[in-house]
C-alpha cells in the first residue's frame, strides 16, 4: 500500500510504497476514504520542543490523527464488526490492562496515546508498534472497540472532524450544558470553537456566546442560529460584563475554552469572570500559559476549572446518531480534499487557520 510518510523531525510528508497490515485477533484493517489534517501537526512534527511530557512516533512515521473509512477485513475474534461497514477510528490506544484501563477509564492510561499523532509519555512508545497506522495510509489497523460505526448520513469527509468534534462534545458534556443552560465558547470561530458551537446548538444550549478576534467569521457563527448565538469581537467590552448583560447579571453557566498553546492568559482568566457563581470552565484548547488564580475567589464562588482531553467511542456514536438524526447540523462545513500525493499542501492549507467552516482532509485512495 502507499502511506505519506515523515522520515526526519519536521519533515515534508514522502510518499512510500510499504507492505499492507494484517489484523490480529482483536483488530479490523480499514480502507481510508478520508483523514483530517490537524493544523497543529507540524508541532508534531518537530517533537514538540519543549513539551518534553509528549512522545511522538519514532520516524518514519505515518501521521493522520482522523481517518474514516470501510472495514476490509476482521481479526477472528472481532463480533460485531463485518467487512464493508462505514467507520470513523476513534485513534485513543491504550495498554488494557493498567488499573485506569480495567476500569473503563482507558483516557487515563499511563500509556495512552492518539494513533497517527502523539503520546502522553514514554510508554506510549509500546502502544504505538501495535498501530503504527495514521490516516495518510491507504489502510489502518484498529481495535474493533476503537470504532464508531457511521450511518450513511455521515460522510467520510465530516467523520474526518470527528476528533474536533468529539473533543467539544465530551468538554461540553463534563460543563452540563443542555437545555436551559447558557455557555460562552471561548474561540467560537476556530476548528474546535466552530465545533463546538454546532455540538452546543444541538445538545439544546438555550443561549451560546460566542467570542473570538475575526469579526467576519464571527457573523458567519451568529447567523448559524441568530435566535440562540451572540458573539463579541475579542477587546470590543469586557468579557464578564457582556455575559452578564446577556444573562441578567448572573454570568453564563459555563465556559468552554478552545483557545490552543500560544494565546494569552488573559483571555481564559476574562472567561472564568464570566461564569455564574457554581460555573464550569472546560478547558479543551491547550493554552500554556500560566494563570495566576485566586483560588479563594474561586472557592467561594464555587467556580469549577477542568481540563477535558479527548472523547470515547460511546461519544462518537452519540455524535454520529446527532448527524443521522439531523440535529447536529455540519452543513456549514467546507471541505477541501486531497489526494495523498498532496499531503503537504494539504497541510499548508490547513497551518493558514483560515477558520473552522474550512475542513481539510486528505483521501489515500483518491
Amino acid at each position: 500500500m502507499r502511506a505519506a510518510r515523515v522520515h526526519e523531525p519536521g519533515g515534508d510528508f514522502r510518499i512510500d510504497e510499504i507492505e499492507r497490515p494484517s489484523p490480529r485477533e482483536r483488530d479490523v484493517v480499514v480502507a481510508v476514504k478520508a483523514a483530517g489534517v490537524v493544523p497543529n501537526l507540524r508541532n508534531v512534527m518537530n517533537n514538540y520542543g519543549d513539551r518534553a511530557y509528549l512522545t511522538v512516533p519514532e520516524l518514519p512515521a505515518i501521521y493522520g490523527l482522523d481517518a474514516a473509512g470501510v472495514v476490509e477485513e476482521v481479526g477472528p475474534l472481532v463480533t460485531g464488526i463485518a467487512p464493508g461497514d462505514r467507520v470513523y477510528i476513534n485513534p485513543g490506544r491504550s495498554c488494557g490492562s493498567c488499573p485506569a484501563c480495567r476500569s473503563g477509564d482507558a483516557i487515563n492510561c499511563p500509556a495512552y496515546m492518539f494513533q497517527g499523532y502523539f503520546g502522553f509519555g514514554p510508554a506510549s512508545r509500546g502502544i504505538y508498534r501495535l498501530y503504527p497506522y495514521g490516516g495518510f495510509s491507504e489502510y489502518a489497523t484498529a481495535p474493533a472497540d476503537g470504532l464508531v460505526k457511521l450511518p450513511d448520513a455521515v460522510s467520510f469527509e465530516a467523520a474526518a472532524r470527528f476528533g474536533y468534534l468529539g473533543t467539544a462534545y465530551s468538554g461540553l458534556r463534563k460543563a452540563g450544558v443542555g437545555p436551559g443552560r447558557t455557555v460562552l465558547i471561548n474561540g467560537a470561530s476556530g476548528t474546535l470553537g466552530l465545533g463546538a458551537v454546532l455540538l452546543a446548538r444541538a445538545m439544546g444550549a438555550t443561549r451560546i456566546l460566542g467570542v473570538a478576534r475575526n469579526r467576519d467569521l464571527l457573523e458567519r457563527v451568529r447567523a448559524i442560529d441568530p435566535a440562540r448565538i451572540e458573539v463579541l469581537s475579542s477587546g470590543t467590552e469586557p468579557l464578564g460584563d457582556w455575559a452578564r448583560r446577556l444573562t441578567g447579571g448572573l454570568g453564563v453557566d459555563a465556559v468552554l475554552d478552545t483557545l490552543g498553546p500560544g494565546a494569552p492568559a488573559q483571555a481564559m482568566l476574562d472567561a472564568i469572570g464570566a461564569l455564574r457563581r457554581g460555573g464550569r470552565l472546560v478547558d479543551v484548547g491547550g493554552m500554556n500559559a500560566p494563570l495566576a488564580l485566586n483560588m479563594h475567589a474561586l472557592m467561594c464562588a464555587q467556580v469549577s476549572l477542568i481540563g477535558s482531553l479527548w472523547f470515547t467511542v460511546a461519544e462518537g456514536e452519540d455524535m454520529a446518531a446527532m448527524i443521522a438524526a439531523g440535529t447536529l447540523d455540519l452543513s456549514v462545513l467546507d471541505h477541501r480534499r486531497f489526494p495523498l500525493a498532496q499531503a503537504n499542501e494539504a497541510l499548508a492549507l490547513a497551518e493558514q487557520r483560515t477558520g473552522g467552516f474550512i475542513n481539510v482532509v486528505v483521501q489515500p485512495g483518491a
